[in-house]
């Protein structure tokens, strides 16, 4: 069982908007950072986007203006807003720690485990 539980999945229409939760179970090293990732059925696990440990926010381009990460450390969450859901968006979302630097960003090996992730469906 990796560090963070995901939770807040569901089935929206297209267009619609959720936004999922990742709590993390101990306290990250300021250094690293947080990303999402998602595994659609039969296909690799990609990572969507990552917010790095200085906080700013780096996104694949198919998600780019309608998925927006964020974080609040006092409750030690990272958030994952996403908007003008597509039916491509259906998958499995997991988070895990990573290590940016520029703009390419690396799981964190101490941290390799998984959670269980939240599933997301969109469907009319």
């Amino acid at each position: 069982q990796g560090p963070f539980v995901e939770s807040g999945g569901g089935l929206v229409q297209p267009g619609g908007s959720l936004t999922l939760s990742c709590e993390a179970s101990t306290t990250i090293d300021s250094r690293y950072g947080v990303a999402w990732y998602r595994q659609a059925p039969g296909k690799q696990r990609d990572m969507v986007g990552a917010i790095s440990g200085d906080g700013s926010t780096k996104y694949v381009g198919s998600v780019k203006g309608r998925f927006t990460i964020t974080r609040d450390n006092a409750k030690k969450t990272v958030y994952l807003q996403m908007n003008s859901l597509k039916p491509e968006d259906t998958a499995v979302y997991y988070c895990s720690v990573v290590y940016c630097s520029g703009d390419v960003c690396s799981r964190v090996s101490e941290f390799s485990s998984w959670g269980q992730g939240t599933q997301v469906t969109v469907s009319s």
